[in-house]
């Protein structure tokens, strides 16, 4: 990555000049990294609650329950109730039930997405045989053997169809690092059998967004869609109609943003989250943009 100069920087900075009726917000790289608040997401979202202006969350995550996600934001000093919350455990569950109502599918996941199924009463097996859908997810417990169900379901018998909760090829955690996504396994998948994954339930499908605002008398083209990765938080409010919004604190960076289609761009590019805010608006509230937040 090339160092970037700090006058090229602020050029490509776009920030919106009125408030909208519903902000949705990606959580990690944007809200959150780790166990810590990104700086300004306290003070913006606690703002925007006092407005009475609604705040809705979503995350292509899929290892944590919406009530655990709820419980983190609270824990870190933002009360939210789990109905502001979609993520894919949501999303895979009900498009499961709405498009695929009795099959039985082969989850590769973590415990959350499991517990969904079980909950909603959807079919589940490792029997090859009797598999309808592999539903390829976030999955720690990923090894050979669930590899070979998937490929014995999808190439030797030749009755499942790949599905995924996602698209991401990685997780980022603090510092730098992180871990590999549902990609990884989808490719795994998609290697061995020479199957296609033939849908994601998760950003940037525009569906996900729909179930996010449909609480709310808000047409997504009045919604703004914020989170920092172009390809699923971006590409998600473009499908949709909504306002896309790119935060500088995740995954993507400007020379991402300078490789991307101009259909495909962001409406605002952001060095912090608490520049949804109108300029004129934080300078009324007394917030200093160049003073480092601890929220």
């Amino acid at each position: 990555m090339r160092s970037e100069d700090p006058t090229d920087r602020a050029a490509h900075l776009r920030e919106p000049d009125r408030l909208y009726p519903a902000y949705v917000f990606d959580l990690d790289g944007t809200i959150y990294l780790g166990e810590g608040l990104l700086p300004g997401a306290e003070r913006l979202i606690t703002e925007l609650r006092r407005r009475g202006i609604p705040v809705r969350f979503l995350s292509n995550n899929p290892t944590k329950d919406p009530e655990q996600y709820a419980e983190k934001l609270t824990r870190l000093g933002l009360p939210t109730p789990v109905g502001d919350i979609v993520n894919t455990v949501v999303t895979m569950t009900r498009w499961l039930l709405e498009h695929a109502p009795g099959q039985v599918v082969f989850p590769l996941g973590d415990p959350p997405l499991i517990r969904a199924f079980e909950r909603a009463g959807i079919p589940m097996s490792e029997d090859p045989a009797e598999i309808d859908l592999v539903v390829a997810s976030y999955d720690h417990g990923f090894d050979y053997r669930k590899l070979q169900i998937a490929f014995d379901a999808l190439w030797f018998h030749r009755r499942a169809r790949l599905i995924a909760t996602h698209p991401d090829r990685f997780c980022p955690f603090p510092g730098g690092r992180g871990e590999p996504d549902v990609a990884a396994v989808v490719a795994a998948i998609e290697a061995c059998t020479g199957v296609r994954c033939e849908q994601h339930v998760g950003k940037p499908d525009p569906a996900m967004l729909s179930l996010a605002l449909a609480d709310l008398d808000v047409d997504p083209a009045e919604a703004v869609m914020t989170g920092d990765r172009l390809a699923t938080d971006v590409r998600l409010a473009r499908n949709a109609g909504a306002a896309g919004a790119l935060v500088l604190t995740g995954d993507s960076d400007l020379d991402d943003l300078a490789a991307t289609a101009p259909e495909h761009a962001p409406h605002y590019v952001l060095d912090r989250i608490d520049q949804l805010m109108p300029r004129r608006l934080r300078e009324e509230l007394g917030w200093d943009d160049d003073a480092p937040s601890p929220t």
